[in-house]
């Protein structure tokens, strides 16, 4: 705690009494006093990751006048642990904006994609998720201390705050490739042949591999780091490699093409107007292919175009 401009010890102590009668103060002690300004030391009765030591912070920021004693000294709740109480509240405040803004740009550009909704709403539902599973595990682990004994790590009140907004980056990127991989293999299936379940199986069938040994991949990678003897890491270790391989092989091979197996051909449907306004992006290739046709075909055969 600072306390700017003070004139006297006899100030500094009127502050240091006041401020060590606030409940959940252990001690209150000046530390350093030079010209105007007195830094105090507040040592609460809760530790540093207690919600009732966030809820004393905010106590004495909103009594900061009373505790003073007068209207011209400022004094500021700081430290190491008021500053991490306020990236975390700083850092929640914003984790809505962001997921937003990723499921509203993943919505866009899956739609202009497949050229469908149903392909995006699928996609970030199953991408939600995995966010949940990710969580919910290391809530297990790390906060119910279900197994914890397996990473070697104690039991915590709380989650790290920058954990969810950095396993939302993560694994809105790797579910975002597992989805393209798998739904546009099948979406090229279905063109070719137009039967949607038949598309579903062999579209499937062909990306697993790919997405299997991806996923794997980073899931090693993951767990890796959870031998690793630092307590910040574990839980961040956890959180992904869980994520990854419920997206990877619940989500994204199992649910997602079950769904488009149920829903068929109407999964790609879209209105006039988008077709109409929207450029196809192809990504299947079914236009390239067509006009590298049209191009082998020797001028004046029959059916050729123009003849």
């Amino acid at each position: 705690m600072v306390a700017n401009p003070v004139t006297s010890a006899s100030d500094v102590a009127g502050i240091t009494s006041r401020v060590s009668k606030v409940p959940g103060v252990i001690s209150a002690k000046p530390v350093a006093f030079q010209n105007d300004t007195a830094v105090i030391q507040v040592i609460p009765t809760t530790g540093p990751n207690d919600s009732a030591t966030t809820n004393l912070v905010n106590t004495m920021r909103g009594e900061r006048t009373q505790l003073s004693g007068s209207p011209s000294v400022d004094l500021l709740v700081g430290g190491s642990t008021a500053s991490n109480i306020d990236v975390s509240t700083k850092l929640t405040d914003a984790l809505p904006i962001f997921l937003l803004v990723v499921v509203g740009l993943a919505f866009i550009l899956l739609t202009f994609a497949f050229r469908t909704i149903l392909v995006p709403i699928t996609s970030i539902l199953g991408f939600l998720l995995s966010i949940a599973a990710a969580l919910g595990a290391t809530v297990a682990v790390f906060q119910f201390g279900w197994g914890a004994s397996l990473f070697g790590a104690a039991k915590s009140p709380v989650t790290l705050s920058y954990l969810p907004t950095i396993l939302v980056a993560i694994i809105f990127g790797l579910s975002s490739d597992y989805e393209v991989f798998v739904v546009s293999r099948i979406k090229e299936e279905f063109t070719k042949q137009g039967n949607a379940r038949r598309a579903v199986e062999r579209g499937t069938g062909v990306s697993v591999r790919v997405v299997s040994a991806a996923a794997l991949i980073m899931f090693t990678i993951f767990a890796a780091f959870t031998t690793l003897n630092l307590s910040a890491v574990k839980p961040i270790a956890v959180s992904f490699a869980v994520g990854v391989l419920v997206d990877a092989f619940l989500v994204r091979l199992t649910l997602i093409p079950a769904a488009m197996a149920i829903i068929r051909a109407k999964l790609w449907y879209h209105p006039q107007w988008f077709a109409r306004y929207v450029p196809d992006p192809d990504i299947e290739g079914a236009e390239l292919e067509k006009r590298l046709a049209e191009r082998r075909v020797p001028a004046g055969t029959p059916g050729r175009p123009g003849t």
